[in-house]
């Protein structure tokens, strides 16, 4: 990945956090979108390994202008984008019966059409300039399988792994852009097991749930990320790899959405 130019919304936490400290660790330039100044700023300074290796943008994926902005800032300060990683998310439990229309618009806007912002802006310039490049999605299991409490987050991730595959096709074939999908289970230390699990008993169901009785970390994830990124996943363009240490095909289908309403 050595100069390559990567971004990753959602990157100052988590998940995405992991994914900029691997990539930076490979000698990438990489571009970090997320909300929070403060958090992005502290990720610059803990990850930078080089000076001006990581740009930090305050952007908020649901603002289709402000990611055209970035997008147009970025290409004048690094003169290109390899790749991008759609990884800025927004989830929280909730019955379906009880979830407000802002609660359904708020993840669907966050998930769906911030990917689409973000894939649209660098498809658009890799189209002009006729280069090509990779994305990597983000999605989650219960895009296929569902879950209780995730109707808007499982719709939305949904939508991101058709758009995922429908482009890989579309743009794959006319400009040799690869997109290509992860679906990671409970990771520790994100968002996601913060929201999703919020109890110790609905912990102990998690883990019963996956086959290897531990949740996964940010750096496996990124590993796979990079990995898809890289030359050596060049032939790799349209699927969706699961990292959830075999969860989604044991039992978790019915103790997953158990812990999810377990208090």
């Amino acid at each position: 990945m050595d100069k390559k130019v990567i971004i990753v919304t959602g990157g100052s936490s988590g998940m995405g956090k992991s994914m900029v400290k691997q990539f930076a660790n490979e000698g990438a330039y990489v571009v970090v979108c997320a909300r929070d100044e403060e958090k992005l700023l502290k990720t610059k300074q803990e990850l930078e390994t080089f000076e001006g290796q990581i740009a930090t943008y305050s952007v908020d994926v649901r603002d289709d202008e402000g990611v055209k902005n970035m997008i147009a800032d970025v290409v004048s300060k690094f003169g290109g984008i390899t790749g991008v990683v759609n990884n800025a998310a927004g989830n929280f439990l909730c019955p379906a019966e009880d979830l407000s229309l802002n609660g359904w618009n708020a993840v669907v806007d966050i998930v769906l059409n911030g990917t689409w912002h973000m894939t649209q802006a660098v498809g658009q310039h890799w189209i002009e300039t006729k280069q090509p490049g990779s994305i990597v999605n983000i999605v989650a299991t219960y895009a296929w399988t569902g879950g209780p409490g995730v109707v808007h987050s499982a719709s939305a991730k949904a939508g991101v792994l058709a758009m995922t595959k429908t482009l890989a096709v579309e743009w794959g074939s006319r400009y040799g852009i690869r997109f290509n999908a992860i679906a990671p289970g409970p990771i520790e230390e994100t968002g996601g097991v913060e929201k999703l699990i919020q109890s110790e008993k609905a912990h102990k169901m998690a883990l019963k749930s996956i086959p290897m009785h531990r949740f996964g970390k940010g750096e496996e994830v990124a590993n796979l990320t990079s990995y898809l990124m890289s030359e050596q996943g060049s032939y790799i363009n349209g699927t969706c790899i699961t990292i959830d240490g075999g969860q989604s095909i044991g039992q978790s289908g019915f103790q997953t959405g158990a812990a999810a309403f377990t208090s």
